[in-house]
């Protein structure tokens, strides 16, 4: 039948986008943003974030995002709501589901928007009201729960890419086999974490955060960062992007180009970076934090069974994670400076010097 009018066809399967799931970690510490309220207003950096989250969604109909609000003492979630946010102010629940009037001017948004992009918007701005007004000055600490944040985003990101999974193989001989059977190189979903930092790493959290990181590593999630202020190195962070293989920017110089750095830098998912060149760092920040006094540290001494790393030697030379004696061996001592031995000249015999004393093949001529 392909000869009949001459011409040769070709029979083209078509294959679906696979879906990208965009998870945004959004630093929310308010010591951070209100170094920034010169520059960038928080109000400023969420219309910017929305947009982004946009344009992520508009790239095909599969697309998913997430968004997290890391504060300063728990991790909370933006979009999808958790369920817990249903719950009464004194924790418990009634059992009763609230039931909302369709007709609601609140619920029905604008007419001129997308009802996805209305939706998230919206989840995303009540629930950091929400977030702002149970924040008490009081009992604010000044640190930011980022690999709180992190460990959630990987729970949601397994739990979304089980739901994209093929269907296993039935066990059922007489059974038809349905299940599709994939290759390494076919992934059933792309995801990716971004952090949004306006604050410093915590070294109490060197624990936490290296180990969500190497959890993102395991299963090729990419972490990038992009860090809003001048006065704040997020060193962790650095890291991650180095071992997850994600992006490090800085917008430190020029906070109002957030939208620009989103959007021009950390756009392309994971699929699409392999075809694009990705913003590198120029020097990256590999201290580590010692686990006896949590802090930053160049040199350190580490334990030899469970890599604990430490500031100073413990009492006792006991490593304070798994007890195991700490063999110092001479370190600190002075080296120690060997004398070096002198080679004896050996006598010259009928006025000729030695050949292995003189160092040449032949004995040195003697003048007559």
């Amino acid at each position: 039948m392909n000869a009949i009018d001459g011409s040769s066809h070709v029979e083209v399967n078509a294959t679906g986008q696979t879906p990208s799931l965009l998870t945004i970690v959004i630093d929310t510490n308010p010591r951070g943003w209100a170094a920034l309220k010169d520059t960038l207003p928080f109000s400023k950096a969420i219309a910017n974030i929305l947009v982004f989250i946009n344009a992520h969604l508009a790239f095909g109909n599969d697309n998913q995002v997430a968004v997290l609000a890391a504060h300063s003492n728990k991790a909370v979630w933006l979009y999808p709501k958790s369920p817990h946010s249903d719950r009464e102010p004194n924790g418990s629940t009634d059992g009763d589901v609230e039931m909302k009037d369709v007709d609601d001017d609140k619920d029905r948004g604008n007419a001129n928007k997308y009802p996805q992009f209305s939706a998230i918007e919206s989840s995303i701005l009540s629930s950091l009201q929400s977030l702002i007004k149970s924040t008490l000055p009081s009992t604010l600490p000044p640190t930011t729960l980022i690999a709180g944040a992190l460990s959630q985003s990987l729970s949601h990101i397994h739990k979304t890419s089980l739901s994209f999974a093929p269907p296993k193989a039935s066990t059922d001989p007489a059974a038809p086999s349905t299940a599709v059977t994939l290759t390494p190189s076919q992934p059933t979903l792309h995801a990716r974490i971004l952090i949004v930092s306006v604050s410093d790493s915590e070294p109490s959290q060197y624990i936490p955060t290296m180990n969500a990181v190497f959890a993102a590593s395991h299963a090729r999630i990419p972490i990038d960062t992009l860090s809003l202020s001048q006065h704040c190195s997020p060193t962790f962070l650095q890291q991650a992007a180095v071992i997850t293989g994600g992006v490090f920017l800085s917008a430190a110089l020029n906070p109002r180009g957030l939208l620009t750095y989103l959007m021009f830098g950390l756009l392309a998912d994971a699929e699409a970076r392999n075809s694009v060149t990705l913003p590198t760092q120029d020097s990256v920040d590999f201290r580590a934090a010692c686990f006896c006094h949590r802090k930053v540290v160049d040199t350190g001494f580490v334990c030899s069974i469970c890599l604990s790393i430490f500031c100073e030697v413990p009492q006792g030379a006991e490593c304070l994670t798994c007890g195991t004696k700490l063999a110092l061996g001479s370190y600190g001592a002075n080296p120690a400076v060997v004398p070096r031995k002198k080679k004896k000249r050996k006598k010259a015999l009928n006025g000729v010097m030695d050949r292995d004393a003189s160092g040449s093949a032949a004995g040195t001529p003697v003048p007559g």
